[in-house]
């Protein structure tokens, strides 16, 4: 399999790109100025949009993010900045949190399928946002959220988009792995059936 991650200026994109590389993925970090068509040429099958600095995922343009989200037909996993931006860019809204996210958080899974099978109902994950989703966009659903964060983690109804607002790529995030996991399943699952 080969997921790319797209580094959108985080600090942990390598930890990201790390993760996929202990999973046996083949995987490399692009900027997110890469052209749609080059990534395209490459055949991935799965991109990861990595977090970024402060309030990117509010800014209206994220590089070629929104081309990459349009023009490609592979799962796509948006983490924190990625996450706010893929909701923007759908129709939905991401603005200041009225309690930012910092640390430890507690995260209620609601769906336990897709992205967080094998994932317990109740689970600590890892945040580091001011901002977050705020208006789920059109045709996604809610699989996971906090008491202060009530869109943790989406999904597109149809086509295999997810999006988390915490970091499954540190440590500190339990079951992040699997998590990770789960990712590389569903890429697998939609290139056994393109």
């Amino acid at each position: 399999m080969r997921i790319w991650v797209v580094d959108n200026g985080s600090q942990w994109t390598h930890r990201q790109w790390r993760v996929l590389r202990y999973l046996g993925q083949e995987t490399q970090i692009v900027e997110n100025s890469t052209p749609v068509a080059d990534i395209a040429a490459a055949n991935v099958d799965g991109l990861l949009l990595s977090g970024g600095g402060a309030r990117v995922g509010l800014d209206d343009r994220l590089g070629n993010v929104g081309d990459y989200l349009d023009q490609l037909k592979v799962p796509v996993l948006g983490v924190c900045a990625g996450h706010q931006y893929m909701a923007r860019h759908f129709g939905g809204q991401a603005a200041p949190g009225a309690a930012p996210e910092f640390g430890r958080v507690e995260m209620d899974v609601l769906d336990e399928g897709d992205i967080l099978r094998d994932v317990p109902a109740k689970t600590v994950v890892w945040a580091s946002h001011h901002d977050e989703v705020s208006v789920l966009p059109p045709g996604f659903k809610v699989l996971a959220s906090s008491k202060d964060c009530p869109i943790q983690v989406m999904r597109h109804a149809t086509r295999p988009l997810f999006g988390m607002s915490y970091h499954p790529e540190v440590e500190h995030t339990e079951h992040g792995v699997q998590m990770f996991r789960n990712f590389v399943r569903i890429c697998e699952e939609a290139r056994t059936n393109d």
